[in-house]
Protein backbone atom coordinates (compact mmCIF):
# COMPACT_ATOMS: atom_id res chain seq x y z
CA UNK A 1 0.00 0.00 0.00
CA UNK A 2 1.31 3.46 -0.88
CA UNK A 3 1.65 6.59 1.21
CA UNK A 4 -1.50 8.09 -0.31
CA UNK A 5 -4.71 6.14 0.32
CA UNK A 6 -6.79 5.09 -2.68
CA UNK A 7 -9.52 7.61 -3.40
CA UNK A 8 -12.65 7.20 -1.25
CA UNK A 9 -15.98 8.96 -1.41
CA UNK A 10 -16.60 10.56 1.97
CA UNK A 11 -19.77 12.42 2.85
CA UNK A 12 -20.03 15.39 5.18
CA UNK A 13 -21.08 13.38 8.20
CA UNK A 14 -18.15 10.96 7.86
CA UNK A 15 -15.68 13.85 7.60
CA UNK A 16 -17.23 15.72 10.52
CA UNK A 17 -17.11 12.61 12.69
CA UNK A 18 -13.40 12.25 12.03
CA UNK A 19 -12.78 15.89 12.95
CA UNK A 20 -14.83 15.50 16.14
CA UNK A 21 -12.90 12.33 17.05
CA UNK A 22 -9.61 14.18 16.74
CA UNK A 23 -10.86 17.03 18.93
CA UNK A 24 -11.95 14.49 21.54
CA UNK A 25 -8.54 12.78 21.45
CA UNK A 26 -6.80 16.14 21.76
CA UNK A 27 -8.94 16.99 24.78
CA UNK A 28 -8.03 13.73 26.49
CA UNK A 29 -4.32 14.18 25.68
CA UNK A 30 -4.25 17.79 26.95
CA UNK A 31 -3.62 19.34 23.53
CA UNK A 32 -6.53 21.75 23.36
CA UNK A 33 -5.29 25.35 23.05
CA UNK A 34 -6.01 28.05 25.61
CA UNK A 35 -7.09 30.28 22.72
CA UNK A 36 -9.32 28.55 20.19
CA UNK A 37 -7.83 30.67 17.40
CA UNK A 38 -4.62 28.63 17.81
CA UNK A 39 -6.39 25.31 17.22
CA UNK A 40 -4.91 24.51 13.80
CA UNK A 41 -1.32 24.85 14.99
CA UNK A 42 -2.12 22.90 18.16
CA UNK A 43 -3.59 20.11 16.04
CA UNK A 44 -0.38 20.01 14.00
CA UNK A 45 1.51 19.62 17.29
CA UNK A 46 -0.83 16.79 18.27
CA UNK A 47 0.12 14.91 15.10
CA UNK A 48 3.78 15.92 15.41
CA UNK A 49 3.59 17.74 12.08
CA UNK A 50 5.96 20.66 11.61
CA UNK A 51 4.72 23.88 10.02
CA UNK A 52 7.33 25.97 8.20
CA UNK A 53 7.66 28.51 5.40
CA UNK A 54 9.38 28.18 2.04
CA UNK A 55 9.32 29.95 -1.33
CA UNK A 56 7.57 27.99 -4.07
CA UNK A 57 8.46 28.13 -7.73
CA UNK A 58 5.32 29.53 -9.44
CA UNK A 59 6.44 28.13 -12.79
CA UNK A 60 6.57 24.65 -11.34
CA UNK A 61 3.92 24.78 -8.62
CA UNK A 62 1.45 27.34 -9.92
CA UNK A 63 -0.58 29.35 -7.40
CA UNK A 64 -0.20 27.17 -4.32
CA UNK A 65 -0.54 28.28 -0.71
CA UNK A 66 0.89 25.19 0.96
CA UNK A 67 2.17 21.64 0.55
CA UNK A 68 2.25 18.68 2.87
CA UNK A 69 5.19 16.26 2.82
CA UNK A 70 3.83 13.13 4.52
CA UNK A 71 7.11 11.24 4.80
CA UNK A 72 8.66 14.22 6.61
CA UNK A 73 5.54 15.01 8.68
CA UNK A 74 5.87 18.58 7.47
CA UNK A 75 3.61 21.31 6.10
CA UNK A 76 5.27 24.06 4.09
CA UNK A 77 3.46 27.37 3.65
CA UNK A 78 4.24 29.56 0.65
CA UNK A 79 6.34 32.45 1.95
CA UNK A 80 5.40 34.53 -1.11
CA UNK A 81 1.64 34.03 -0.67
CA UNK A 82 1.05 37.39 1.01
CA UNK A 83 -2.52 36.71 2.15
CA UNK A 84 -1.21 34.02 4.52
CA UNK A 85 0.81 36.66 6.37
CA UNK A 86 -1.98 39.20 6.82
CA UNK A 87 -5.11 37.04 7.08
CA UNK A 88 -5.03 34.95 10.26
CA UNK A 89 -8.21 33.13 9.28
CA UNK A 90 -6.72 32.06 5.96
CA UNK A 91 -3.52 30.95 7.72
CA UNK A 92 -5.43 28.78 10.20
CA UNK A 93 -7.65 27.35 7.46
CA UNK A 94 -4.63 26.50 5.32
CA UNK A 95 -2.89 24.63 8.15
CA UNK A 96 -6.14 22.83 9.03
CA UNK A 97 -6.65 21.94 5.35
CA UNK A 98 -3.24 20.27 5.18
CA UNK A 99 -4.02 18.37 8.39
CA UNK A 100 -7.19 17.26 6.62
CA UNK A 101 -5.04 15.71 3.90
CA UNK A 102 -2.96 13.98 6.59
CA UNK A 103 -6.02 12.54 8.33
CA UNK A 104 -8.14 11.65 5.30
CA UNK A 105 -5.68 10.84 2.54
CA UNK A 106 -2.36 9.70 4.02
CA UNK A 107 -1.50 6.20 5.18
CA UNK A 108 0.24 7.47 8.27
CA UNK A 109 2.06 4.22 9.05
CA UNK A 110 3.37 4.08 5.50
CA UNK A 111 4.40 7.74 5.61
CA UNK A 112 6.41 7.19 8.78
CA UNK A 113 8.17 4.21 7.22
CA UNK A 114 8.90 5.72 3.82
CA UNK A 115 12.40 6.86 2.97
CA UNK A 116 12.22 8.27 -0.53
CA UNK A 117 9.85 11.16 -1.25
CA UNK A 118 8.52 11.75 -4.74
CA UNK A 119 5.99 14.07 -6.38
CA UNK A 120 2.19 13.95 -6.22
CA UNK A 121 1.94 12.08 -9.51
CA UNK A 122 3.87 9.26 -7.84
CA UNK A 123 1.68 9.39 -4.78
CA UNK A 124 3.47 11.24 -2.01
CA UNK A 125 3.25 15.05 -2.08
CA UNK A 126 -0.13 16.77 -1.96
CA UNK A 127 -0.35 20.37 -3.21
CA UNK A 128 -3.11 22.72 -2.13
CA UNK A 129 -4.30 25.09 -4.85
CA UNK A 130 -5.77 27.86 -2.79
CA UNK A 131 -8.26 29.18 -5.31
CA UNK A 132 -9.62 25.74 -6.09
CA UNK A 133 -10.10 25.00 -2.40
CA UNK A 134 -12.00 28.20 -1.83
CA UNK A 135 -14.46 27.72 -4.68
CA UNK A 136 -15.28 24.02 -4.59
CA UNK A 137 -18.28 22.92 -2.53
CA UNK A 138 -20.30 19.73 -2.39
CA UNK A 139 -23.21 21.03 -4.46
CA UNK A 140 -20.91 22.29 -7.23
CA UNK A 141 -19.13 18.95 -7.45
CA UNK A 142 -22.35 16.96 -7.60
CA UNK A 143 -23.58 19.11 -10.45
CA UNK A 144 -20.35 18.67 -12.41
CA UNK A 145 -19.69 15.05 -13.29
CA UNK A 146 -16.28 15.94 -14.68
CA UNK A 147 -14.79 16.77 -11.28
CA UNK A 148 -11.59 14.81 -10.73
CA UNK A 149 -10.56 12.75 -7.72
CA UNK A 150 -8.05 15.48 -6.94
CA UNK A 151 -10.91 18.01 -6.78
CA UNK A 152 -12.81 15.74 -4.44
CA UNK A 153 -9.79 15.30 -2.18
CA UNK A 154 -9.38 19.07 -2.02
CA UNK A 155 -13.04 19.48 -1.07
CA UNK A 156 -12.75 16.76 1.57
CA UNK A 157 -9.71 18.43 3.14
CA UNK A 158 -11.39 21.83 3.11
CA UNK A 159 -14.60 20.50 4.66
CA UNK A 160 -12.50 18.77 7.33
CA UNK A 161 -10.81 22.10 8.09
CA UNK A 162 -14.20 23.76 8.51
CA UNK A 163 -15.44 21.03 10.88
CA UNK A 164 -12.20 21.07 12.88
CA UNK A 165 -12.03 24.83 13.35
CA UNK A 166 -15.79 25.30 13.79
CA UNK A 167 -17.23 22.16 15.43
CA UNK A 168 -20.88 22.16 16.41
CA UNK A 169 -20.23 22.38 20.14
CA UNK A 170 -18.02 25.43 19.66
CA UNK A 171 -20.56 27.14 17.41
CA UNK A 172 -23.20 26.53 20.10
CA UNK A 173 -20.87 28.10 22.66
CA UNK A 174 -19.87 31.22 20.74
CA UNK A 175 -23.36 32.05 19.47
CA UNK A 176 -24.86 32.34 22.93
CA UNK A 177 -26.00 35.92 23.50
CA UNK A 178 -25.18 36.85 19.92
CA UNK A 179 -27.33 37.51 16.87
CA UNK A 180 -26.17 35.44 13.91
CA UNK A 181 -27.99 37.82 11.57
CA UNK A 182 -25.86 40.75 12.74
CA UNK A 183 -22.59 41.26 10.86
CA UNK A 184 -21.00 42.90 13.90
CA UNK A 185 -21.71 39.83 15.99
CA UNK A 186 -20.35 37.58 13.24
CA UNK A 187 -17.17 39.65 13.19
CA UNK A 188 -16.77 39.02 16.93
CA UNK A 189 -17.32 35.27 16.46
CA UNK A 190 -14.84 35.25 13.58
CA UNK A 191 -12.17 36.86 15.75
CA UNK A 192 -12.83 34.45 18.62
CA UNK A 193 -12.57 31.37 16.41
CA UNK A 194 -9.65 32.67 14.35
CA UNK A 195 -11.37 31.95 11.01
CA UNK A 196 -12.17 34.08 7.99
CA UNK A 197 -15.58 35.72 7.73
CA UNK A 198 -16.38 33.85 4.53
CA UNK A 199 -15.52 30.47 6.06
CA UNK A 200 -17.64 31.28 9.10
CA UNK A 201 -20.61 32.23 6.93
CA UNK A 202 -20.22 29.02 4.87
CA UNK A 203 -20.17 26.93 8.06
CA UNK A 204 -23.25 28.64 9.52
CA UNK A 205 -25.07 28.13 6.22
CA UNK A 206 -24.02 24.48 6.12
CA UNK A 207 -25.40 24.03 9.66
CA UNK A 208 -28.68 25.61 8.49
CA UNK A 209 -28.37 28.43 11.00
CA UNK A 210 -28.41 31.23 8.45
CA UNK A 211 -29.19 31.93 4.82
CA UNK A 212 -27.53 34.63 2.75
CA UNK A 213 -28.74 36.75 -0.12
CA UNK A 214 -26.39 39.43 -1.34
CA UNK A 215 -25.10 41.05 1.82
CA UNK A 216 -28.22 40.27 3.84
CA UNK A 217 -28.59 37.43 6.34
CA UNK A 218 -31.77 35.48 7.08
CA UNK A 219 -32.60 32.73 9.59
CA UNK A 220 -31.88 29.18 8.50
CA UNK A 221 -34.11 26.23 9.36
CA UNK A 222 -32.18 25.30 12.51
CA UNK A 223 -32.27 28.89 13.76
CA UNK A 224 -36.00 29.11 13.11
CA UNK A 225 -36.78 25.87 14.88
CA UNK A 226 -34.27 26.17 17.69
CA UNK A 227 -33.14 22.59 17.01
CA UNK A 228 -29.84 21.70 18.74
CA UNK A 229 -26.77 21.51 16.55
CA UNK A 230 -25.27 18.60 18.46
CA UNK A 231 -27.76 16.16 16.95
CA UNK A 232 -26.91 15.11 13.38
Amino acid sequence: MGVIKPYRQLNKQQIEQQADKILSEMQIAGFMPKKWSNLAERTADFFDIGVDWESFDPNQDGVVAAKIYPTERRVELNRDFQALHINEGLYQSTVAHEIGHWVLHVNQGEADGAIVQTELSLGVVIDRQIFLCKTVDEQTIYRNLERTQHDWREWQAQYFASCLLMPRFKIEEVRKGRNLLNWGHLNAIQEELGVSKRNLVHRLKDLELIQESGNRLYPGEKLKSGAPLLEF
